[in-house]
């Protein structure tokens, strides 16, 4: 499932190329919302905003079509006009006068107003969203040490959504990688400084991976770009200490980790 950065940059994509523009097609598949076409046909999308791995599509009418792509989901942007061959199932069709968001797939997709908005279940539960930058490391830290977080092992902390938005697997390997930390750590059992080098690998790599899209190149105006210093590399040496990297499963998803420096 792609996680909060990806979903980001798809945003990004999705509002590049129809932010502002009037709608002059609006097709749904799903019937309960096929009484909203009309209506969308003539508003602009005001903005498409991420919460972790939802969509927002906000429309100049107040309304909002929350879709969320699970496994399977995934957003096209067209030339409006052409029609691309696809096996996936075509699930939501926005079209403007020169480009067309194609939703293929997803399963969850509603249309919302204000009220229905504020009290939507997800988005209730989901906590704050890893690339919001208002987010502080401050405010991380205080939520790892809350009596919600702080017993929960690493393991199962770091895949909650209730945690932090917009986590996933390569994000919580590489971020306990990053604060040297084994999986079935806790908050309560950490030092301050512990704590505090966890707090910033949480909010820092989310957004350097949203930031760089993944390459791996250094670059002497900006730093280190982000790249996998432990996902996907079984059986390689850590960078960092020179152990071999092993892989395993936790939580139902593959977990790698440097037996070395994160014990």
């Amino acid at each position: 499932m792609p996680e909060g950065p990806e979903i980001r940059r798809a945003a990004d994509k999705l509002e590049k190329a129809i932010k502002g523009k009037t709608l002059t097609a609006v097709w749904f598949a799903f019937p309960q919302l096929k009484t909203y076409e009309s209506s969308l046909v003539g508003e602009r999308v005001e903005a498409i905003e991420t919460r972790g791995k939802a969509i927002l599509t906000h429309f100049s009418n107040g309304l909002t079509l929350y879709s969320h792509n699970q496994l399977y989901g995934v957003w096209r942007v067209i030339n409006t006009g052409k029609e691309p061959e696809s096996n996936r199932v075509l699930r939501v069709r926005l079209a403007a006068a020169d480009k067309t968001l194609l939703l293929y797939s997803a399963s969850e997709i509603e249309l919302l107003n204000a009220d229905t908005l504020a009290a939507h279940p997800f988005l209730l539960r989901v906590g704050p969203d890893v690339l919001d930058m208002t987010l502080t490391k401050e405010e991380v830290a205080e939520r790892l040490l809350s009596a919600r977080f702080r017993r929960r092992q690493f393991s199962g902390l770091l895949l909650d959504q209730a945690f932090l938005a917009g986590l996933g697997n390569y994000l919580r390997v590489e971020i306990l990688w990053q604060a040297g930390l084994a999986p079935q750590h806790k908050a309560q059992d950490l030092t301050p400084e512990q704590l505090e080098t966890l707090a910033v690998a949480l909010l820092e790599i989310p957004r350097l991976s949203y930031q760089t899209r993944g390459v791996a190149k250094e670059n002497k105006h900006h730093g280190a770009l982000f790249s996998f210093k432990v996902f996907h590399r079984a059986g390689k040496m850590c960078e960092r200490c020179g152990g071999i990297i092993e892989k395993t499963t936790l939580s139902s998803r593959p977990f790698y980790w440097c037996p070395g420096c994160q014990k």
